[in-house]
């Protein structure tokens, strides 16, 4: 088993990525998650490996993969929306497990300027919706 085989066997996703998200895609280092809020294209990439919080734990080799994989998702988010504004983002201040937000901006969205958390309560998408999503993303995505 290769070196990135096991680590990504040893990753579990914190609880509440799991409960706040929908997966969409495995990349080679990162899960590809979607928030389950309509209100905004909202992706949240975590490199599956175990025991990080901060971009600067991952090997180099790791940093250089989810820095290519921010760029496919930003890349495909935009094509995809059209958006005013990408935003990108690694916290941490309330999930400690390393992941990055990327989201989709509108000048006519309900936090615009202002940073997308706590503005509005998040309004998850109809089942029809969610999987039309989904679809859409992956084939942002392309291969």
């Amino acid at each position: 088993m290769t070196a990135t085989a096991l680590a990504t066997a040893d990753f579990d996703l914190h609880p509440q990525l799991a409960a706040d998200t929908v997966e969409v895609d495995r990349w080679t280092c990162c899960r590809v998650l979607l928030i389950d809020d309509a209100t905004y294209p909202w992706l949240i990439l975590v490199p599956q490996r175990p025991s990080l919080r901060e971009l600067h734990d991952l090997s180099a080799d790791d940093l250089a993969q989810v820095t290519a994989e921010i760029v496919r998702a930003s890349a495909a988010m935009e094509r995809l929306f059209q958006p005013d504004k990408m935003n990108v983002a690694a916290l941490g201040n309330q999930v400690s497990q390393l992941h990055i937000h990327v989201i989709a901006r509108f000048e006519d969205d309900p936090a615009w300027p202002k940073p997308v958390w706590g503005v509005t309560p998040a309004i998850p998408y109809g089942a029809h919706d969610l999987a039309a999503r989904i679809e859409a993303l992956r084939g942002a995505f392309g291969g």
